[in-house]
């Protein structure tokens, strides 16, 4: 029996099994739920895609896709789901000998690869780090959209006031710059700092680096 994890964020994602392996998939399921992960299984590329469609893009999830599936193949439905914006981590399941497919697919992006038969430990350290990047990579896009939709709330001159302490200008230089006084300047300053939800010159500025304003 694998043991558990204690990391809810982890647990309340969701496993996507694709192999058109009956067998496959109910030992997978029953691996993966007996320690309290949510799985949902597809027996083709196809099948799953169409339940994608109708599946919220914000859940976090990932996926274990075989490389041998009927009509579209493992490598196939890895950039189908990348060409339609899909991003959750996956891991390809291969069979002996086929390195080169898992190889490939790492090249394309997969997280990891298992070979079979593979070991229960195997699989829950393959699933617990997908879906802990899946978490990571949902909270660092909440907060991508949250400061984008702040830095949208600034004035004209307070994004001028920015872009100047952006380039290093001191608040005497940004008043000389946009023929403004000091003490407006620091007004401004004041106001972009209280809509962007910082308090730290610094973090003001990380911020808004990092989003390239």
């Amino acid at each position: 029996m694998l043991k558990k994890t204690q990391e809810a964020p982890v647990k309340s994602g969701v496993v996507y099994v694709v192999d058109d392996d009956e067998a496959m998939r109910d030992s997978l399921t029953w691996l993966l739920e007996s320690n309290g992960f949510k799985v949902s299984c597809h027996e083709s590329a196809e099948r799953f895609l169409m339940a994608l469609a109708s599946t919220d893009r914000t859940t976090v999830a990932c996926a274990l896709l075989d490389m041998r599936l009927p009509g579209m193949s493992g490598i196939e439905l890895q950039n189908r789901l990348q060409d339609e914006g899909y991003h959750f981590p996956l891991t390809v399941i291969t069979g002996y000998g086929e390195v080169k497919l898992a190889v490939q697919a790492i090249k394309q992006g997969a997280t990891d690869f298992l070979e079979k038969p593979f070991k229960e430990d195997q699989l829950y350290s393959v699933v617990e780090k997908m879906l802990s990047k899946a978490y990571i990579d949902q909270q660092q896009n909440l907060e991508i959209q949250t400061a984008q939709s702040k830095l949208k709330t600034l004035t004209r001159r307070e994004k001028e006031v920015l872009k100047c302490l952006v380039d290093g200008c001191t608040n005497k230089q940004i008043g000389e710059v946009l023929k403004i006084s000091l003490k407006t300047v620091e007004a401004h300053r004041a106001n972009v700092m209280d809509k962007l939800g910082v308090n730290r010159a610094a973090t003001l500025l990380k911020l808004a680096i990092t989003h390239n304003f």
